[in-house]
């Protein structure tokens, strides 16, 4: 991107759409000129099915019984056809001639016929004959692919249904990240709930860091995240809202890149993990966090009440709620104002403040 003869030094970050991961986990990128393509996709059909909208996958589905009924219908119009069944009073048959399949005079009777045979409704009118091996034939070949057909989409159906991606959508991520003081040490925080009453295990939580560099490659680094004080890489039991803690330290990777001054675009993205209780399968969430959606000096409101029975209650309306807290002494000294150690006769006395008017207590 050029804008008055100067060129950013991370084009990709500065274009319109900034987000690399959307706030629901969804990737933005984009493949483009890649060889073999087409025939990735029908490698993985399974996957392309699961990964499809209900919609689509039922417009697929429909469509695909819909021309097996077709191909069929105008095989057995052919076999009418070349077996001269076409032209013929299906009532009183030439004694010499064997009718392949009874009363079909047309495609449309073909079409009824193989919808019939597909779905074993036998109204009895339209039959094969026994004494034409190539309807028998035929009639076989139907009843295989159509089982198999049968199964497959059944199976879709099922996997697409009981796939652990619909438990997913109840996990939520606070929308915003903030970066709160505690014991005077900074902390980046977000919250992560689960929306819905049945409980999740073995929580787990990874975070990338992605930046741009000068070269145009996506340099990615790790940032811990932990809880509270729990020391296991997972944590138990999600029930209620949790919320993860990195130290912002000298050697954090974001410890430069959120100061106020630095202009820095870069993408922090979560990770989260974790399993159904009911059924063991394991469930993915992610979300994304931009410089503007990370707020300095804000803490997270609480959430947790009790209700006139001392039972615990969420209040979700507080969960993406902030509050602004005030900056500590550290962090709001002036660059000209330095502390200073007074001893006075050998003893420690209070810490001053020196600057240009002189000295405050």
């Amino acid at each position: 991107i050029e804008s008055n003869n100067t060129k950013s030094s991370a084009p990709l970050l500065t274009q319109r759409y900034l987000r690399m991961v959307t706030k629901d986990g969804h990737s933005t990128f984009q493949m483009d000129g890649a060889q073999g393509k087409g025939l990735a996709y029908l490698r993985d059909a399974w996957g392309i099915l699961m990964d499809m909208r209900w919609r689509w996958m039922m417009l697929v589905f429909s469509a695909s019984f819909v021309i097996h009924w077709l191909v069929f219908a105008v095989l057995w119009y052919l076999l009418a056809e070349m077996n001269g069944d076409l032209e013929l009073d299906h009532d009183a048959p030439p004694d010499n001639h064997t009718i392949c399949v009874k009363y079909i005079t047309s495609f449309t009777a073909a079409f009824s016929f193989s919808l019939e045979t597909q779905l074993t409704i036998g109204y009895g009118t339209m039959f094969p004959s026994g004494d034409c091996p190539s309807a028998i034939a035929l009639l076989a070949i139907q009843m295989v692919l159509g089982l198999m057909l049968e199964a497959f989409i059944t199976g879709a159906f099922v996997a697409k249904i009981a796939r652990p991606k619909n438990r997913a959508f109840s996990i939520r991520f606070t929308r915003s990240a903030v970066v709160t003081h505690t014991e005077g040490k900074p902390y980046l925080m977000f919250q992560v709930a689960n929306t819905r009453s049945s409980p999740l295990t073995s929580i787990q939580i990874s975070a990338i860091l992605y930046q741009e560099q000068e070269n145009g490659q996506l340099h990615q680094t790790s940032v811990d995240f932990h809880l509270d004080s729990v020391t296991l890489d997972e944590c138990p039991f999600f029930i209620f809202p949790l919320t993860y803690y990195h130290s912002i330290t000298p050697s954090s990777p974001l410890a430069a890149l959120l100061q106020r001054e630095a202009a820095h675009h870069f993408e922090l993205v979560i990770f989260l993990s974790a399993v159904q209780e009911g059924t063991g399968e394991t469930c993915q969430r992610r979300t994304s966090y931009l410089p503007s959606e990370i707020m300095l000096h804000h803490r997270f409101a609480s959430m947790l009440a009790r209700n006139a029975k001392g039972e615990y209650q969420i209040k979700m309306e507080n969960f993406d709620k902030t509050i602004p807290e005030l900056p500590t002494v550290a962090d709001s000294k002036s660059p000209k104002r330095t502390d200073k150690e007074i001893r006075i006769n050998g003893q420690h006395a209070d810490s001053f403040q020196l600057s240009e008017t002189g000295l405050t207590e």
